[in-house]
């Protein structure tokens, strides 16, 4: 390693990482051998992620009980399992199993679920926020949903990236916005309608950037993710559309369906 970061980064460079588990002996000696061997060497910040556990044992192939991303992605989505690796700091040890998967299935389809109907809810008003949008006023409450949702998303991100809390608190104050105000925009008085519309979607765009910022945004329509959702986990029911539809199932979430 340190032959190989010399060489290709020279000896001082910003970012080394590696498993908690290489501290001592190997990264301890990395840094010896580098700063005998070159007088100008260092690493700037050394980050040591936590392990992948099964069974409270680490992973590893020696042991037989390595689960591949190839064998998780038949079954699950890709945005399922990185919801699931950004669930925990990344500093900390995290335990693999199917329950942790599915929370993080019933989190990205609970939060998609919203998503899209707030895009129905919103349909009818898409002329009018590009019309009116830039002239109406957000409500109180919307700002400060907004101010909280940036706010904590730099404060957890400068507390050593901890993604752990990114769609807790604040971000789960917004879906709760969200949820509320679809319900309230049915029975808005014509005069409130536009600002509450104008407020829907400013916060959309907040809850979206924090989306992406963790890589759990998804390029499609959300009418096409959740199906894509919907088509994992009937794969992994071992179940077909035309049997759910004649057994008439749905899939739930902690708080909705599809």
């Amino acid at each position: 390693c340190s032959a190989m970061s010399s060489l290709y980064l020279s000896p001082r460079f910003d970012i080394h990482g590696g498993g908690s588990d290489l501290k001592f002996p190997h990264h301890e000696n990395e840094i010896a051998q580098t700063c005998a061997a070159c007088d100008d060497s260092g690493v700037t910040y050394w980050l040591h992620n936590g392990i992948l556990t099964k069974d409270n044992v680490k992973m590893g192939s020696s042991l037989g009980n390595v689960v591949t991303i190839r064998d998780i992605m038949a079954k699950y989505h890709p945005l399922v399992l990185r919801h699931f690796l950004i669930s925990a700091h990344y500093r900390s040890p995290l335990s693999f199993s199917v329950l942790q998967l599915e929370r993080s299935s019933d989190t990205l389809l609970s939060i998609y679920q919203t998503l899209q109907s707030l895009t129905e809810a919103l349909s009818p008003h898409q002329e009018a926020i590009s019309r009116d949008g830039t002239e109406t006023d957000q409500t109180a409450k919307a700002k400060a949903i907004i101010k909280n949702v940036k706010s904590h998303f730099e404060t957890q991100m400068s507390d050593d990236l901890n993604t752990a809390k990114l769609l807790s608190g604040s971000f789960q104050d917004a879906m709760g916005f969200i949820s509320t105000s679809i319900i309230k925009l049915k029975t808005s008085q014509k005069k409130h309608l536009m600002s509450m519309v104008v407020s829907l979607s400013e916060v959309e765009k907040a809850v979206r950037d924090v989306l992406d910022m963790l890589g759990l945004l998804t390029p499609l329509t959300y009418a096409d993710f959740l199906k894509e959702l919907k088509q994992k986990a009937l794969a992994r029911a071992k179940l077909g559309e035309e049997e759910v539809s004649e057994n008439k199932l749905v899939f739930e979430s902690n708080d909705g369906r599809v």
